[in-house]
């Protein structure tokens, strides 16, 4: 049986997300880092990491950037030789490779795959505040946390140390670039839900005999751009 994206996630294309900043407080502190790492599926419904896509941003105007959160990423925003972009240019090239792989797949629309999930889609959801952006298509709240994820399926919720248990290529001294957490973060997540496929055939085929699951219909761009927010 072949296995569709648009029927694994109920309509939602998972597409990792990471993200470095100045600081916790997504109002305030600044955008620095940013990577979006697509999902996509074989027929069989095996996930596999697919293209990433990461820019270095530059700070807002007025953005505060804690020093200790400097200390963390190695980052030095104000470098000369940093090929850092405005948040609304870093914004519109991931969104603009998001919206064409829920076209591609048939889904409504992208939900954020992330490790502490809630801490990247808030400085997403910021930033689009900030920049005004009418065209984002990850939903507004809902995420899948690869810390719950990694805390049920093999007992940690740090990054490096689920990655490490799961067998995953760990480096030290890449973690904390957003790219490199983003691409370790979407191996971790596909391996999580791979290792699920046998319960989620079972719960798909329960899901077909209660008229839950219909045909694929395509998406217009409108509704890839996040008109459904539910």
């Amino acid at each position: 049986m072949t296995i569709q994206m648009v029927h694994r996630f109920r309509g939602f294309l998972p597409v990792v997300v990471d993200v470095e900043t100045g600081g916790f407080n997504a109002a305030t502190d600044a955008l620095l880092e940013i990577a979006a790492v697509m999902i996509e599926i074989d027929p069989a419904g095996s996930l596999r990491r697919g293209e990433s896509h990461s820019f270095h941003v530059q700070p807002f105007a007025g953005a505060n950037i804690e020093p200790a959160a400097l200390a963390v990423t190695g980052i030095d925003p104000y470098h000369p030789l940093r090929p850092a972009i405005p948040e609304r240019d870093a914004l519109q090239r991931i969104f603009r490779e998001v919206r064409a792989g829920v076209r591609a797949t048939n889904c409504r629309r992208a939900v954020l795959v992330g490790h502490n999930a809630a801490f990247d889609l808030g400085f997403l959801n910021a930033a689009v505040a900030r920049t005004d952006m009418r065209r984002n298509p990850f939903h507004p709240f809902s995420c899948f946390d690869t810390a719950t994820l990694a805390g049920v399926a093999l007992g940690q919720t740090v990054l490096a140390k689920a990655a490490v248990v799961a067998e995953l290529d760990w480096d030290p001294a890449s973690a904390h670039s957003a790219r490199y957490d983003a691409e370790r973060t979407a191996e971790l997540f596909c391996q999580i839900a791979n290792a699920s496929r046998d319960s989620y055939l079972r719960a798909e085929e329960r899901a077909r005999r209660l008229g839950w699951i219909e045909p694929a219909i395509p998406v217009s761009d409108a509704d890839a751009e996040g008109a459904d927010p539910a």
